[in-house]
């Protein structure tokens, strides 16, 4: 051989066939596992599968709940529902405040405008939130007032120290 013929050929690579077959079975494999994934037996088969372990696990998680519920009452902590309980109010006072908020800027307005203050529609209490406890069911969350937009204050940012 001369010296280009040497320097322009490939060295040769013995495992090379062997990555070639080995790439040519993760192909098939894929399709044929394709196939089977996509028919309803091994749907109906994952489905039992999934429903036996949910079964066999439910005693688990009660008894795993009892026992953090203990914990965190030995503990002292609140527990998820205790937490999402205090969220719901949270919430509720952040709204009635928000209520509160938009009534004294009404209130504002007519003082410095020197406009008399607008009669409430007939049928309706003047009395503050008598009107909306008495259109709500009892337990649901109040609605927004409808004449702001909300506001998230964060303190340090929106409110004087």
């Amino acid at each position: 051989m001369s010296e280009t013929q040497e320097k322009t050929a490939k060295p040769v690579d013995p495992l090379e066939p062997f990555r070639a077959m080995r790439d040519a079975y993760l192909d098939a494999m894929a399709k044929t596992m394709v196939e089977a994934v996509n028919t309803e037996a091994y749907a109906q088969a994952s489905g039992a599968m999934l429903d036996g372990y949910l079964a066999a696990s439910a005693p688990m998680r009660e008894a795993l709940d009892k026992s953090m519920v203990q914990a965190l009452q030995q503990l002292s902590l609140p527990s998820r529902q205790e937490v999402a309980a205090l969220a719901e109010r949270f919430t509720n006072v952040e709204m009635r405040l928000d209520d509160m908020d938009a009534k004294l800027d009404t209130i504002a307005k007519i003082l410095r405008g020197g406009a008399h203050a607008p009669e409430p529609p007939a049928g309706k209490d003047s009395r503050p939130g008598v009107a909306k406890a008495a259109a709500q069911p009892r337990g649901a969350a109040p609605v927004a007032s409808a004449k702001r937009p909300r506001r998230r204050i964060v303190r340090g940012r929106n409110t004087p120290r």
